[in-house]
Parts: structure tokens; C-alpha cells; sequence
């Protein structure tokens, strides 16, 4: 009985749109179900829960001294371990790809800006990816949310990349209600998929961020829990456009800035969204033999209403405050509850640690640029890692003056590189927007934006170098002073750029165009020739023909 009301409410909510929280009752149980009061119902290997938030700036969590209301990532980062010296890269498709294939971005030909709607790309079709390993080790793979990794053909869908389930978009960012999105002037079209197919059902009016819960908590309601789980969670928020439901913005009232106050409104929501995964986790047997990992994708974007504070830059630089993540794991079978770690980590870290946590096998042709730092988030060991490179980009733009001494004759220096090795940052070329942004309390974008603290450094300046552990804030430069540790950390980029594949970025392809292929984001290229066979219905409505610039401040929906 109680099955048949529970899949009514489901579905209708669903349907309809106006999600609630009030179904989740951590008390019931779903037939087929663990029982979590069963001391042996638990397999060896743990479930892993993967939660990747969208632009979340590094100051807006609560226990980074925000003002936005967090209390469920408070909680569970007080009662797990704090990552705080934790990065990630400063834009989406890199940091998604590196999480997904444990290789950094010049070892997949990813090194250049994302990989946009229309181009003909995706990750490396041959790299065995994080859940391919996790389903040889057993476990059943699913994903929700943004997949953003390219899907001009279906060799390259989530489905084919090792996930048995998907629902979610495949593009970089798209309307919350209608879950429409634009590449350019009348390139717009519907974006939300279930495995393979267009979900053309869930179109009218259902907030991503309710949704992607929804369909997370189904899985679990679901899923044996006797059986290993890989849930890998991507969420839209808190990316643009700055959409919430009303109720969400009262908190927050008393922000001035409008852009600040719906983006803490949705950082909320998504909070909110997270105890519900936790309380699904409990109710459903799981949480005991749970590692919940929460992450970052990038740093935030000031213009916005995101904050990086108090680090400098913003997201799309090499600053810390577009590669310094949030992040946390929360389990009780971490060792070391209520910890810090300041061990360095880095998102191609997640790839073996948490293969071997699922006693996985971790072949060396793999070549992966991770680490399994499992022990230094459970134990407080010290990390394995003592080097990070963030990026060598080629095709960004290069500085067009510079001093060619600055690079000792051995690297150009007006390529965007960045490199961390022990307490050491380098960074080449141009780094991008290096301001400190202090959080958006000002009432608008304009006026008091420009009166911020800036740096004008000389013309020609194509170095830096900062002491990352004694100045965070990179308030310091330091390559004046230290140019033996220049030179060193110059040779490291010229060993890693020895080992840099082509880098992959190709032109927009006109076939992608949606009202080509029936109103919707599918993939429109086949290798063999054969028409694409992805099952599309035509929607009752035409897609939107707006552009991508309207969509990223539309106002937000009431619901």
C-alpha cells in the first residue's frame, strides 16, 4: 500500500513541477530496500556519493565565514574532514574531465576553455573512465546533473562512458524551469535527458535542483543497498542564470545586490538539497557504509554573485579563487572525524582513491595523474601529492609583451601555464581577472565595482610566484627575489609539456544546431555513416530563440 502511494506522490510532484521536501521521511523504507537496523546487511565495499556543485565560490559556504545559510554542509564537513588545501580548475568541462578520467587536461587535449554545445568533441573516447572502474569493481553506476564532457556522437553519451543510468543535461548551463539553452543567436534548444532519450516530460516548470534530488532519492529508494552504489551527483546550481524559488529569497532580503542575494538564495536551496540526499541515505539503509564526498567545480564568478573571498581572482584565472576548492568527505568510516586536512589534493585525486576504496584493480597503462589520498583524509597521513599543474593552455591568449630573460631561455613565458610544487606557485603568461573581491554587499554592479583593490602590474609582466602556503592570498610576488625556484619550476612545466597531447578545440559544427535535429541537444554524428537513431519526439513546443547572454540574468521563476 504504502509502495503504491509513494510512487503516486513521486510521479505527480514530478509532473507537476512544485517539489516539496515533506515526502522525505527518513523513517520509511522502500520495498526491496536494505534495513539499516540489519547489523549484516552492509556489503564490504562502501557506497560512494558524489556531489559536485556548480561555480560555488570558495566564501560561500557557511563555515568559510559566509553569510549564506549552509547548515547541512556545515554540519556534515564538521563531522567529516575539511578539505582546505584542495584544488580544483577554473572552468567546468576541465574539472569534470579530470574527475572523470584522473588525467590532467594537456594528457586528454581538453587544455583550452570547455567544450561548448556545438562543437564536435568530448573526452577521449579510449581513456577508461572513473565508473567504468567502479562497474568492473562491482557496483552499480549512476549519474544525475550536468554532464558537460561533449556528446556530438553517442560513443561519448554517460551511458556509453559507464554509467548504467543518466538524467541530466548534457551542455554547460541552461534555464532551471525549461531546461532550454542557447550556443549563439537562434542555436537554442531543449537540453534534459534520460539515458539515451529526450526527456521532453519534465520541460514545464521543474527546478533542476528539486529534480536532480528527486530523481537521486529514487535510485536509492530503488537500489538494493546490498549491493555497491557509485551515485555521482552534478547539480546546475549554483551556475547562471540566477533562477530560485521565491521562498528561498526572504533570508536574504537584507542584500542589497540583487544578483548576491538570488545566488545566496540558490547556494540555500541546494543546501536544502543535500540534507534530503542525507536523510534519503539514512532512511534507506545506506549512510553507514557511505562515503559522501562533496565538491566545487570552479571558483565563483563575482559578477554573478558568487565570492571567492578573501582570495584573489575569480573564476576562469589560475588565482586561488578559481582553483581553490570547497570540498569535504563525510563518512563514518573515516577514521579522523571533525578534522582539518591541509594535505594537497587535487580532483584527479578522486579517480584512485576512490578505485581502490572500491577494491578495484588500478592498471599502470591508465596513466593517471592522481593519487589515492585516502589516507590522508581518514588518517591525516600526509598526502602523497607534492605537485599540481594546473594547466598549460596554448591557444589562450598570450601575452603580447614580455621579457623573454623571464623565461631563463627555456620556456615562453607569454603561454598560460600554472604550476604548484610543495609551497610553490608559478604562473606564466596571462592568469586572467586578479582582483580581490570583497563579498557583494554594494547595491549594484556598477560604480563602487570599480573602486575595488586592484594590482596594475608592469608592462611586460609574464611571471609570478608566491609562497602559497605563507601567502594564500597571493598578495606577495616573489619571482623578483627567488629566481633559482623560477627556474625550477619552469623546467617541471617543460617536463610536463614533454608529455602534452594536441589540444582538441574544434569549430562549432552547424549540425548541432537543435532545429535540425527536433528541438533538442542530441547528439547528430555517427561514425558509421547510419542516421542517428537517439529517440527524439518533436516537442509541443518550438525551441526558445533567445540568447545565452538573456538566459545567464534572466529573473528568476516564482515557484
Amino acid at each position: 500500500m504504502f509502495g503504491a502511494l509513494a510512487g503516486f506522490s513521486v510521479a505527480s510532484l514530478l509532473t507537476f513541477g512544485y517539489l516539496s521536501w515533506d515526502w522525505l521521511e527518513p523513517g520509511l523504507q522502500h520495498p526491496g530496500a536494505g534495513d539499516p537496523l540489519t547489523g549484516n546487511s552492509n556489503p564490504s565495499k562502501p557506497h560512494i556519493i558524489f556531489i559536485l556543485a556548480d561555480d560555488q565560490g570558495f566564501h560561500d559556504v557557511g563555515y568559510h565565514g559566509s553569510e549564506i545559510h549552509t547548515p547541512t554542509l556545515d554540519s556534515l564537513a564538521a563531522q567529516g574532514v575539511k578539505l582546505e588545501n584542495y584544488y580544483i580548475q577554473p572552468i567546468c568541462s576541465p574539472s569534470r574531465s579530470q574527475l572523470i578520467t584522473g588525467r590532467y587536461q594537456i594528457h586528454t587535449g581538453l587544455q583550452h576553455s570547455i567544450i561548448r554545445a556545438g562543437q564536435p568533441n568530448c573526452i577521449p573516447l579510449t581513456n577508461v573512465t572513473l565508473p567504468q572502474k567502479l562497474q568492473e569493481a562491482g557496483y552499480s553506476t549512476h549519474m544525475i546533473g550536468k554532464w558537460h564532457l561533449g556528446f556530438y556522437k553517442k560513443e561519448c553519451l554517460p551511458t556509453r562512458k559507464g554509467f548504467d543510468t543518466f538524467f541530466g543535461s548534457l551542455t554547460g548551463s541552461g534555464d532551471y524551469y525549461t531546461h532550454d539553452i542557447c550556443d549563439g543567436p537562434k542555436t537554442c534548444g531543449y537540453d534534459l535527458h534520460k539515458d539515451e532519450n529526450v526527456a521532453w516530460e519534465y520541460r514545464a516548470h521543474s527546478y533542476s535542483t528539486f529534480l536532480y534530488t528527486q530523481k537521486a532519492v529514487e535510485i536509492l529508494a530503488s537500489h538494493n543497498q546490498r549491493e555497491p552504489l557509485f551515485l555521482y551527483i552534478a547539480f546546475q546550481a549554483v551556475h547562471t542564470p540566477l533562477q530560485v524559488p521565491h521562498k528561498y529569497l526572504g533570508r536574504y532580503m537584507s542584500i542589497d545586490n540583487i544578483g548576491r542575494r538570488r545566488y545566496a538564495a540558490m547556494v540555500t536551496c541546494l543546501d536544502e538539497a543535500v540534507n534530503n540526499l542525507t536523510k534519503a541515505l539514512k532512511a534507506y539503509g545506506y549512510y553507514d557504509n557511505s562515503v559522501i564526498i562533496y565538491s566545487s567545480d570552479n571558483g565563483g564568478q563575482p559578477l554573478a554573485g558568487g565570492s571567492n573571498w578573501p582570495l584573489r581572482g575569480r573564476k576562469g584565472t589560475y588565482w586561488e579563487g578559481g582553483i581553490r576548492g570547497v570540498g569535504f568527505v563525510h563518512s563514518p568510516l573515516i577514521k579522523n572525524k571533525g578534522s582539518v586536512s591541509r594535505g594537497l589534493m587535487h580532483i584527479t585525486d578522486w579517480y584512485p582513491t576512490l578505485v581502490t576504496l572500491a577494491e578495484g584493480e588500478l592498471e599502470e597503462n591508465l596513466d593517471l595523474d592522481g593519487y589515492d589520498v585516502w589516507e590522508t583524509i581518514s588518517e591525516g597521513k600526509p598526502s602523497p601529492r607534492t605537485d599540481i599543474l594546473h594547466n598549460i593552455d596554448p591557444l589562450y591568449t598570450r601575452v603580447k609583451t614580455r621579457s623573454l630573460r623571464d623565461g631563463f631561455g627555456i620556456w615562453d613565458t607569454a603561454i598560460q601555464a600554472a604550476i604548484r610544487v610543495k609551497d610553490w606557485k608559478l604562473l606564466t603568461g596571462n592568469p586572467g581577472f586578479s582582483d580581490w573581491i570583497p563579498p557583494q554587499t554594494f547595491p549594484n554592479f556598477a560604480g563602487k565595482w570599480w573602486n575595488l583593490e586592484r594590482i596594475l602590474w608592469p608592462k611586460g609582466k609574464s611571471v609570478w610566484l608566491f609562497n602559497i602556503t605563507a601567502d594564500p592570498y597571493e598578495r606577495v610576488d616573489l619571482s623578483q627575489k627567488y629566481p633559482e625556484v623560477v627556474k625550477r619550476l619552469l623546467l617541471r612545466l617543460v617536463q610536463y609539456n614533454k608529455t602534452a597531447v594536441p589540444v582538441k578545440y574544434p569549430p562549432k559544427d552547424p549540425r548541432s544546431n537543435p532545429t535540425l535535429n527536433g528541438g533538442a541537444w542530441v547528439p547528430w554524428e555517427n561514425g558509421d555513416g547510419e542516421e542517428n537513431n537517439i529517440i527524439n519526439s518533436i516537442a509541443d513546443k518550438s525551441p526558445c530563440n533567445v540568447c545565452n547572454t538573456k538566459l545567464r540574468f534572466k529573473k528568476p521563476v516564482w515557484g
